[in-house]
């Protein structure tokens, strides 16, 4: 009688509770507790403990928009061995919190525990409840892990164990409203954090704009609109979802009271005036996810979703703040992809959103600092075991450098080298006006135009690419070899050219594995500029640079073609004619290569123009057989095959003349009808196999697609355009 008016007693003492949360957002859910009015607040790594009457649990449980679970302790004793376990937990007065009737699971922790098994403790604790309702009820509860009615967490540490009863049931993170989530999707919980260190709250101004513009799912826009509207995250639930409902000291009176006022103060929100809350993706499926859960959280006519790639992003008024969570880019060839990303979404904060803020956040710190804002305020988060951060900062202006643009000396230079200074002053002054009147920055200067100087020379904005073509067997070695050396200080002379701005190759016949042999060093990457677009380049691994100068023209044509039509780059290299395709337009396009170092460069180099996504995807395949087994059909097809290549994945080697008309004719099978084929090549003695003329509409196309850098040597490349033959042409054929 004694030991049951003891315990009876101490279930008067104001009871304890624990919020858990994820790392990083204890001081969040602390201040939340204060709010709600918890006293003797503690806090420790992923939880906030408080005492405090039950209307303070059904607070958190209703509006805590960062805790995971509320938990109310219902014992702690000793527990050095599961026997202890068992009686201890067996001593406890189970039948004034549940009935028999009811369902419950049991969910265990260890830390420094004589007990290892976590599934026997749980065992254990589920044997010491049902054998007490057994013995004074004769019936038994059953066990449900997958919904119980009673959620208990059991947690020990060393010998102490504590027991509690989850009263929020399902993990509070789950809102209601997320029906989908794309890949990585964020917990609502972290989503509201990131949401309020940006700077979300009730009283967020109305003229303000709310824009993220690569939205996922949602969650980060939603999440938002919640904290500003003074929306209980609590109220998407279903009520059956919460732990205390089948708890026998739940109190519907309290629980009723607290959702009519939250249904007030909802309503109150809703009425005022609100800001626009923008979201943006570059997936298709991610925006209609982002749509649908938009409308299972009631904000409908509060939140605008719309598919767009970063690379189209403005500024949609005077005042405003991006949130945003950005790719990770956990494999390597995504980090380079990543890191172009930031550097874009930088640029364009910088010179098109003057007076907003960013919240950005990234597993990547590093490469975030790329975005270039000075970050006021920086929060370590997590997403799941992902250790994260978020950075906070004002728009800092930055104005864009125009590409930099080499001059030439009116310095005469004399005796050895003479006459290659004045044939490279003579093209610079033919070249340089049409260059600059056309934006253009990358051109070729000097192409052998001497047989003393058997050089090709490249201007990248301010450096200078010399490839050294091999001299022919009847010319000395030593003497080509001291024409080449002062070709160089020529070079260097007539643009006073530091060391860092000239890179020197040579250019010589290469069979087999060689013709693309990459030096051991891997060599910095440079940005340049083309059409209005950025490009990587990389002057000291490979004889060519990733950027074909010759094909400029061809780059352009493709852009064109490519407005409103699926495009498909074969033999892609580093994707610059797929970057053209999707700035101007294209609505999907495909990339293939065999090297999967090109295809991460493309990838780069469409994150460093703001686009990417699943619509315009890379594949990494041999080109032919990849045809073969592909079913799609595209509008614009662009087919650029190396002369000759040694392919150990198809272990045969291919030869451009000889195997053009079989990549050619697959090619055409996968061109929707009305569709245009771009073909090129740089083997100079190629012949077009009669029976493409044959079934095809083919019109060359080269003198269309040679820039004026290259027309003076002749064909640096020959291009075709290839279409299929309508009923009457071929009748009349």
């Amino acid at each position: 009688m004694t030991t049951t008016r003891r315990k009876r007693n101490a279930a008067k003492k104001a009871p304890l509770y624990t919020a858990t949360c994820s790392a990083g957002l204890e001081d969040l859910v602390k201040a939340e507790i204060q709010e709600f009015g918890g006293t003797n607040i503690t806090t420790a790594p992923g939880a906030v403990s408080w005492n405090g009457k039950l209307e303070t649990a059904y607070r958190a449980c209703l509006w805590s928009r960062f805790s995971s679970r509320i938990l109310l302790q219902l014992a702690s004793f000793d527990a050095p061995d599961t026997d202890a376990l068992y009686h201890q937990v067996n001593a406890i007065e189970w039948d004034i919190h549940f009935s028999p009737t009811a369902t419950f699971a049991v969910y265990c922790t260890l830390s420094d525990s004589a007990i290892t098994h976590s599934h026997f403790a749980s065992l254990r604790v589920k044997d010491g409840i049902v054998d007490y309702f057994r013995w004074r009820t004769g019936k038994r509860p059953d066990i449900d892990v997958r919904k119980p009615g009673i959620r208990l967490n059991l947690h020990i540490r060393g010998d102490k164990a504590s027991l509690a009863l989850d009263l929020s049931g399902d993990s509070l993170h789950r809102r209601g409203y997320r029906e989908q989530g794309g890949p990585a999707p964020l917990k609502e919980t972290l989503a509201a954090a990131i949401a309020h260190l940006s700077g979300v709250d009730n009283a967020f101004p109305a003229d303000t704009i709310l824009l993220d513009p690569m939205c996922g799912s949602g969650t980060l826009l939603i999440e938002a609109a919640l904290i500003f509207s003074d929306s209980a995250p609590g109220l998407q639930r279903n009520t059956k979802n919460f732990g205390f409902m089948y708890w026998k000291r739940h109190s519907k009176k309290i629980w009723d009271a607290l959702v009519t006022e939250a249904l007030e103060r909802e309503e109150a929100g809703q009425s005022r005036p609100w800001p626009q809350i923008i979201g943006y993706d570059a997936d298709p499926l991610a925006v209609a996810a982002a749509r649908k859960n938009v409308a299972r959280a009631g904000l409908g006519d509060n939140i605008i979703i719309k598919q767009a790639q970063l690379a189209r992003l403005h500024c949609p008024g005077k005042n405003g703040l991006i949130i945003t969570n950005p790719p990770y880019g956990e494999r390597l060839s995504e980090k380079e992809a990543v890191k172009y990303l930031y550097r874009f979404l930088g640029w364009r904060f910088a010179e098109d959103f003057p007076g907003w803020r960013m919240g950005f956040f990234s597993a990547n710190p590093d490469l975030a600092d790329l975005v270039g804002l000075k970050w006021d305020g920086r929060y370590p988060l997590y997403n799941g075991p992902i250790k994260c951060r978020l950075m906070v900062g004002d728009h800092k202006a930055r104005a864009k450098q125009p590409p930099g643009r080499l001059r030439i000396s009116d310095e005469d230079i004399s005796g050895p080298g003479g006459e290659l200074a004045n044939r490279l002053r003579k093209n610079w002054d033919r070249l340089s006006p049409w260059a600059q009147e056309n934006d253009i920055s990358c051109f070729r200067l000097y192409d052998a135009d001497m047989p003393e100087y058997n050089l090709a020379i490249d201007i990248y904005e301010r450096f200078v690419h010399v490839q050294e073509y091999a001299p022919p067997k009847s010319v000395d070695s030593q003497k080509a070899s001291e024409r080449f050396t002062t070709g160089l200080q020529v070079l260097r002379q007539l643009f006073s050219l530091e060391r860092s701005q000239l890179f020197i190759k040579t250019r010589k016949p290469q069979k087999g594995r060689s013709q693309y042999q990459k030096k051991q060093r891997e060599g910095k990457l440079f940005v340049v500029h083309e059409g209005g677009a950025e490009f990587l380049v990389n002057f000291t691994d490979f004889l060519d640079t990733g950027l074909f100068l010759d094909h400029r023209k061809t780059r352009a044509r493709i852009g064109e073609l490519a407005r409103g039509h699926t495009f498909l780059n074969l033999y892609g290299y580093t994707g610059s004619a797929t970057v053209y395709a999707a700035m101007h337009g294209a609505t999907s396009t495909t990339t293939v290569d065999i090297s999967e170092k090109y295809l991460t460069r493309t990838q780069a180099n469409l994150s460093l123009n703001g686009y990417g996504g699943p619509l315009h995807t890379t594949i990494c395949a041999d080109c032919m057989q990849w045809l073969k087994s592909e079913r799609g059909r595209y509008g614009v097809i662009f087919v650029d095959p190396p002369t000759f290549s040694n392919n150990r994945h198809r272990k045969q080697s291919f030869s451009i003349q000889d195997e053009h008309e079989e990549l050619l004719r697959l090619a055409m099978e996968h061109l929707s009808r009305e569709g245009i084929l771009l073909f090129s090549t740089n083997f100079k003695k190629f012949s077009l196999a009669p029976g493409l003329l044959r079934d095809f509409g083919v019109k060359e196309i080269t003198d269309q697609t040679l820039p004026m850098d290259f027309k003076h040597k002749g064909s640096a490349h020959r291009c075709f355009e290839f279409r299929h033959r309508n009923e009457l042409e071929e009748d009349a054929s």
